[in-house]
């Protein structure tokens, strides 16, 4: 895997087709009414990690907001994921796969 080049630095030999297969799929998505939680539960059960913008409903109703976030919470529970607020309009949902570092 390493190979000595000189003193000054090693080459690391680089797998693309191993990168590629580790790699995780981010979706942008958006909260506009309560429904849209079943996809994006759906897609965390099959292992993405999204961005969603919530200020559209943020802004037309909070309490369904609140009741799509709490229902998504609940599917994170159930697979070791994380919701987590970004700002005010928007969160990021990941599976148990992929974690959030907070600085």
């Amino acid at each position: 895997m390493f190979r000595k080049e000189s003193d000054e630095y090693i080459e690391i030999e680089h797998n693309a087709e191993e990168a590629h297969a580790k790699k995780v799929p981010i979706h942008i998505e958006k909260i506009n009414e309560y429904a849209d939680s079943d996809r994006i539960q759906r897609k965390l059960r099959d292992g993405a990690v999204m961005l969603v913008r919530v200020k559209e409903l943020k802004d037309r109703n909070m309490a369904e907001l609140k009741r799509a976030i709490e229902r998504i919470k609940k599917t994170c529970d159930a697979v070791n994921g994380e919701v987590v607020g970004v700002g005010e309009e928007w969160i990021i949902v990941s599976p148990s796969n992929a974690r959030v570092e907070r600085a």
